[in-house]
């Protein structure tokens, strides 16, 4: 049996940006372990638990019994709660501990990986708690790693990787998002043409287009006097739609043109995780 071709580029995603995280992290000292990310409430150690803890759950592992701490500031939702017993159950595990774990668990998930024979709709549960399909969670396991990737890398201050595998099925990810931004999340009224207009290490312009009934169309093509063009590098694009960042901390590196009222609707509702 072999991996079904459509399954392919999400585990050569993910396994570029589990490798980059382990060459990252391997090197740390004690403390650096505890850096602070742009993650409320985790550092450096809590982004290397979560993504272990995720990736044991995909490996069928069961969940840890354990009981959060009641002061928690950043644990606001049930689904937060259920990401954080992950990382909780290891915050007082050392650096060799976590090194070691990550490195058991990225051997053993590789071989997962390596050995997949299902077909792309087999549903499978997701570490979200959610009855998916396997292609779309192998997806969202190279997306959510990738986001990881970079999170770890600004709080290192080693930037990289914003054109990797898992950079590109990111960026398909969250294009795939943007016709739901603007036509329901940002209100746009039909007719409106929003141009997204995306520079540097992954380059690419995307036109979404409202018709009469309010339906949302997406594409590649240039538009003639659109209603609204963002213009913005690609770091500023991801940390946007990943929650990383918000609109007024970046305002800089966004040019508006066209209807302004529109384009603060977008960017307001541009985050696509919690």
């Amino acid at each position: 049996m072999t991996v079904h071709p459509s399954l392919q580029s999400s585990i050569d995603a993910w396994t570029h940006s589990i490798e980059a995280i382990t060459e990252l992290v391997t090197p740390l000292v004690e403390g650096e372990w505890n850096r602070a990310t742009c993650l409320p409430g985790w550092s450096v150690r809590d982004v290397v638990s979560h993504i272990i803890g995720l990736e044991c759950e995909m490996l069928g592992d069961p969940r840890p019994i354990h009981t959060l701490p009641r002061d928690l500031y950043h644990v606001r939702s049930e689904s937060a709660r259920r990401m954080e017993v992950q990382v909780d159950v290891r915050r007082h595990h050392t650096a060799p501990e976590m090194l070691s774990e990550l490195e058991y668990t990225v051997i053993r998930r590789s071989r997962q990986l390596r050995n997949e024979s299902r077909q792309p709709d087999a549903v499978v549960r997701s570490p979200l708690d959610e009855d998916r399909t396997l292609e779309f969670v192998l997806q969202q396991r190279a997306f959510d790693v990738w986001a990881h990737e970079q999170d770890l890398r600004r709080a290192l201050g080693k930037p990289g990787n914003l054109d990797s595998p898992g950079a590109q099925m990111t960026r398909d990810l969250l294009v795939k998002v943007l016709p739901g931004i603007v036509s329901k999340r940002a209100q746009a009224p039909a007719g409106s043409v929003v141009v997204f207009d995306v520079s540097g290490p992954l380059e690419f312009l995307r036109t979404v287009r409202i018709d009469n009934e309010g339906n949302a169309t997406i594409d590649g093509s240039v538009s003639l006097g659109p209603t609204v063009t963002l213009a913005l590098d690609w770091d500023t694009f991801h940390q946007l739609a990943c929650g990383r960042v918000r609109p007024a901390a970046v305002a800089e590196q966004i040019k508006i043109d066209g209807d302004q009222e529109l384009a603060e609707a977008i960017l307001d509702n541009f985050a696509v995780t919690p």
